[in-house]
């Protein structure tokens, strides 16, 4: 199967790249997918933190970078200069001024001492679009504190609502699996900078965009932070089990363990069927949601049984004919290689770079059935450096020079 053709809805965008670690390099990968030339400014000789997160490691001929660094900078370019001596920050604000955004996630005024905060860069630049990620934003009591996802995730609620209950075996508060604050945050600070470009176009204004993990976080509790507020009562850890739908959640097959998600009466009726118990329907205590979930060890306990009858493989045939969503609890190799994922060519191995043929997880986003995924691998420290300084009208000689000193590399 051919790969779907490139759609660059923001071909002609450019974007300085001033982040670090996630939630930034989330953001303008995001963007770098959708069309934008996104320049990713990083320290001489060392670069972003998430070059040296290893292992595993990816090795090329001139060495070799942690994969997680692999995973959030495809599309970009890499330009290594040393913004803390004066030269190198007059060549990023000269970028900066031929920029239509820039997304950084320093310190609360961490950038200012360089002349490249906002306010110093919407001055030269009214049509900017600046986006601050920070921990807990440019304003209150925690603004100075520095964020990071494991931090957030328990101050804001999240672990307190994820894991098994006290009472359990292993029970308590547990992180999620992948840094959900600094990946929603990411995403979030991309919305705001796509509807920014968009009041650009009508009224011609940049903007500042101040982005927080913590209220990022809170955000995204979603149901249970409704739950909440709704009931006066914190929500409490249930494993894998849901605290508003019953039955969704996993059953041991002979086999293996398979998810069931019920999400209305009418398939919970065909489930009953499935059973050999279609008086479940019927039943006041499982008719419908709300009293399946006052009745949740019932009738939970009674669809354990059925499903311990058969292998997984016989229900995952007889659940999808009559239309109950479940499906298997798989590992991340398993995932990557469902005949699904591969169709819709989500693994990529992209090539052309410094770092020679690299594997990765594509864009999952469509458009007219194009794919809105870069084709520019993830950089090598500093492997545009040159291209990007002559840009800027920079002699060779004066580049050598610049490298001579250390002020780029």
């Amino acid at each position: 199967m051919e790969p779907a053709p490139a759609v660059k809805p923001l071909e002609g965008i450019r974007v300085l790249d001033l982040s670090r670690v996630l939630a930034g390099p989330w953001c303008t990968q995001l963007l770098a997918d959708l069309g934008a030339e996104v320049i990713k400014i990083e320290r001489p000789g060392s670069g972003d933190d998430t070059r040296h997160w290893g292992p595993p490691w990816h090795e090329h001929e001139g060495g070799k970078v942690a994969a997680y660094f692999l995973s959030a900078n495809r599309g970009k370019k890499s330009a290594a200069i040393d913004f803390a001596r004066e030269e190198g920050a007059e060549l990023v604000r000269r970028l900066a001024a031929d920029s239509d955004i820039i997304v950084e996630n320093f310190k609360l005024g961490g950038l200012a001492r360089f002349g490249l905060d906002a306010g110093s860069l919407l001055a030269a630049n009214a049509r900017l679009i600046y986006a601050s990620i920070t921990g807990f934003g440019q304003d209150g009591p925690y603004a100075d504190r520095a964020g990071y996802d494991y931090i957030i995730q328990a101050m804001g609620g999240l672990m307190s609502v994820t894991g098994r209950p006290d009472e359990e075996p292993g029970g308590e508060p547990m992180r999620v699996g992948v840094a959900v604050a600094d990946l929603f945050t990411g995403l979030y600070t991309c919305v705001a900078i796509l509807a920014a470009l968009h009041r650009r176009e009508r009224n011609g204004e940049g903007a500042h965009i101040d982005m927080a993990l913590f209220d990022t976080q809170l955000a995204m509790l979603a149901n249970q932070g409704s739950n909440a507020l709704v009931s006066g009562r914190d929500p409490p850890r249930q494993g894998n089990t849901h605290p508003n739908i019953v039955p969704y959640q996993p059953f041991e097959a002979i086999d293996r363990p398979l998810v069931i998600a019920i999400g209305n009466d009418r398939q919970f009726a065909r489930l009953a069927e499935l059973c050999g118990h279609p008086e479940w329907a019927g039943d006041e205590r499982f008719a419908s949601n709300s009293a399946r979930v006052a009745n949740r060890s019932e009738i939970v306990a009674l669809i354990g049984e059925c499903i311990a009858k058969r292998p997984a493989s016989d229900w995952f045939e007889k659940l999808e004919a009559a239309g109950i969503p479940a499906g298997p609890i798989n590992r991340v190799s398993e995932a990557l290689a469902d005949v699904q994922a591969q169709h819709r060519q989500i693994v990529r191995v992209m090539s052309g770079g410094a770092l020679g043929d690299v594997p990765t997880v594509g864009s999952p986003v469509r458009i007219d059935a194009g794919r809105c995924d870069s084709d520019l691998p993830p950089p090598a420290l500093g492997e545009h450096t040159g291209a990007i300084l002559a840009e800027l009208g920079l002699e060779p000689a004066e580049i050598e020079r610049l490298r001579s000193e250390g002020v780029v590399s």
